[in-house]
């Protein structure tokens, strides 16, 4: 699966006129990158309404090109989108103002019961929609291939671990130039379900070295803290010896060195969407469908699996909604096979394909 750049940027408003998929139709319909003729032809109705959403950061890139393929096909139709961050998403879709959400994370038990009020006769679901692989980008000047373990990362982030030339990082590089210069963090500063993704890596493969559980907030000491996925990225770009996670897709708009992580089989794996592919494929839905909420296993031993991926969910109701119609026939498309198809040039990875058809059942639901 090759990745290339998207020159999207992300946490803009994204307003554009869509092409949606029939209410309820469930589109198998193959599609290459950006084949917005062949879902077109698939679709047998257009929704005519708008919508407001917002959310996650991390799936600004995908909503951008979903709506980029499907610009003019129904021009009645429109969606903005703005990238404000899970957490804002998360709060919007529960005080009416957003008629569905981007959130990296599932709802929790207190946001859900807040959220199923929204939902008139129905209850709020999590409708896994986009697998967003999370890089660990680092700018250390002559160092390439860096490679380092769940322990070493979660001594690095908690402050443990403060040069580049500590032993437990030089042991796992054997050759490398590393610097005897100082580690310089970048953590998100806002409500963030990229930065709930990789402190549950870090407490799952850290181990007893990461003490600070998880959560959207970034609760460890020291650091600096910017906004948004793009805020980390730019501030790697211009900061030497410095260390973030950040979405694939806005290490390579920011061309970053990424690590190779060690995975649960005891391999230093690299980051692309087939080795991500492969943790979401062991991945577990511990939610009642229609919900669709997943478990990831950190600590993966499928081989060849990149273990560090997180799922953007659409939070949406499952009935009630005075959208409803709009949000079905959107998300029919996104989780078709054409609408995931255009992922892989984006920095992400599709569903896999056993992932994709419960999506895609759970969106036929929706009314």
């Amino acid at each position: 699966m090759k990745l290339q750049r998207s020159g999207y940027v992300a946490g803009i408003a994204l307003t554009a006129a869509l092409s949606l998929a029939a209410c309820g139709s469930d589109n198998n319909t193959s599609s290459t990158a950006g084949g917005a003729a062949n879902a077109s032809a698939a679709a047998g109705s257009c929704a005519s309404g708008s919508l407001t959403a917002q959310g996650s950061t991390a799936q600004a890139n995908a909503m951008a090109e979903w709506i980029k393929d499907y610009q003019g096909q129904c021009s009645s139709a429109k969606i903005d989108y703005q990238g404000t961050g899970s957490g804002a998403g998360v709060q919007a879709f529960t005080a009416g103002t957003a008629d569905f959400a981007g959130s990296d994370s599932a709802l929790k038990p207190e946001e859900h019961t807040k959220a199923d009020a929204k939902c008139a006769g129905g209850a709020a679901i999590d409708l896994p929609m986009v697998v967003g692989p999370i890089a660990v980008v680092y700018n250390v000047d002559g160092v390439k291939g860096l490679q380092l373990d769940g322990p070493t990362l979660a001594k690095i982030f908690s402050g443990k671990i403060t040069k580049w030339d500590d032993p437990a990082i030089k042991s796992q590089n054997s050759g490398a130039s590393l610097p005897s210069g100082a580690i310089q963090t970048v953590h998100r500063n806002d409500s963030s379900g990229t930065t709930d993704n990789f402190t549950k890596y870090l407490t799952k493969a850290g181990g007893a070295d990461w003490t600070f559980d998880h959560d959207k907030a970034w609760k460890a000491p020291g650091g600096v803290g910017e906004k948004g996925s793009d805020g980390v990225a730019a501030q790697i770009k211009r900061t030497p010896g410095s260390i973030a996670y950040v979405e694939l897709s806005f290490a390579q708009n920011s061309d970053l060195s990424m690590a190779k992580i060690k995975n649960g089989a005891g391999e230093y794996t690299e980051l692309s969407g087939d080795s991500a592919g492969k943790t979401i494929e062991g991945a577990k839905i511990t939610g009642t469908a229609p919900d669709l909420t997943m478990t990831i296993d950190y600590t993966t031993t499928q081989a060849g699996a990149y273990p560090i991926v997180l799922v953007t969910y659409e939070i949406a109701c499952s009935k009630g909604s005075a959208k409803a119609a709009d949000i079905k026939a959107f998300l029919t498309y996104t989780s078709s096979t054409g609408g995931q198809s255009v992922l892989s040039n984006l920095g992400y990875a599709p569903l896999p394909e056993s992932v994709r058809a419960k999506v895609a059942e759970s969106v036929s639901q929706i009314s």
